[in-house]
């Protein structure tokens, strides 16, 4: 299979329309696609969430011709390129690079969904949606206490790198997660008027923190690998069920 057969597949799932969509909404920006377009049929594809030399030295040693990364393996514009960079050492070997981010953050089943299912009992509603059943946030359902979902988190997403901030025994039926850094005061408003009492995501600045627990919501701080490499598992798993070419994961144990 080509890179842009691949890709083809990839897009029907998580479509980068979505990214240029939430892009728009929120002024943002992103670069998902096809980030080296290689020349060769493989039959060996890497998922991983970062494009780094641990993941491109596993690349290489299983024979991979395609990696799909979910952060961008090449974000801002690039001034100069050192010998030895995860995206020329791909280049050099004939490696082709696809990055699925905002993209695959807000597909019917994509990143944000596998945090919402990790953490809660039933998905009611998309908190950012872009259309029927995609979107960013969500709001679960769930009968747990604060502590339980904390000790769900750390066995569904296998870490021990998260913290809560609140009553371990307050009672929780909804729960707002946001996938990776997208914790603000804009999102603890919905989480709020959606009835939401405890709110999950990663690298939350401190004064939005500060508001969230002065609003009464508990949070579940989290890693940003942890609530993206999760989903990014289950995107490379569907996959691997769907395809006659072998699919390999590559997870950084340094953030487990």
């Amino acid at each position: 299979m080509t890179c842009r057969e691949f890709f083809t597949l990839i897009n029907e799932y998580a479509p980068v329309t979505l990214s240029d969509e939430l892009c728009k909404k929120e002024n943002g920006y992103d670069n998902s696609g096809i980030i080296i377009d290689g020349n060769i049929d493989t039959d060996k594809i890497l998922f991983c969430l970062d494009l780094t030399d641990k993941s491109v030295d596993y690349a290489i040693e299983q024979g991979c011709g395609i990696i799909v990364t979910h952060h961008p393996a090449i974000y801002h514009p690039i001034r100069r390129l050192g010998e030895n960079t995860p995206i020329l050492r791909c280049a050099n070997h004939n490696i082709a690079v696809i990055s699925m981010h905002l993209n695959l953050d807000c597909a019917k089943e994509g990143i944000d969904y596998w945090l919402a299912k990790g953490v809660g009992d039933k998905i009611l509603k998309i908190l950012e949606p872009l259309g029927e059943d995609v979107g960013y946030g969500r709001l679960s359902e769930v009968n747990a206490t604060a502590g339980e979902i904390f000790k769900r988190y750390k066995s569904n997403f296998e870490t021990e790198k998260v913290m809560l901030y609140g009553d371990e025994n307050a009672k929780i039926t909804k729960i707002a997660s946001f996938c990776g850094a997208g914790l603000g005061d804009g999102e603890i408003e919905k989480a709020i008027k959606n009835g939401a009492q405890l709110v999950v995501s990663a690298d939350i600045p401190h004064h939005v923190l500060i508001s969230a627990l002065d609003k009464g919501l508990l949070v579940l701080s989290c890693t940003h690998y942890s609530t993206e490499n999760y989903g990014m598992k289950k995107f490379a798993d569907y996959f691997g069920s769907k395809l006659k070419e072998k699919i390999y994961f590559f997870g950084d144990d340094r953030f487990v």
